[in-house]
């Protein structure tokens, strides 16, 4: 597939320049994650202690593949774009 461009407007960036929030936003997560796995440990019996640690650590593994395979909002409204039936012409063929 080939995209289609205004010849006047300037090439289209790269997506990963933008990602900050969302980079932002896995890390804080990783660390709060962290930081609950480790006090919770510190407060819970042993016998808990690996169930807990199993449970973040799922939900930390989970929010890493969400960033690294998560489509961003523009890949999402480009998907959309091609999947949307072509406008009426008004009868032009």
């Amino acid at each position: 597939m080939t995209a289609h461009f205004d010849e006047g407007a300037p090439p289209p960036t790269m997506a990963e320049g933008r990602w900050l929030w969302r980079r932002l936003y896995v890390f804080a997560t990783s660390g709060g994650a962290w930081l609950l796995l480790d006090r919770l440990i510190a407060g819970t019996p042993p016998d808990a202690a690996p169930r807990l640690a199993q449970g973040l650590m799922t939900l930390l593994a989970l929010t890493l593949v969400l960033y690294l395979v998560a489509p961003t909002a523009q890949q999402l409204i480009a998907t959309l774009a091609l999947l949307r039936p072509p406008r009426d012409t008004g009868g032009r063929p």
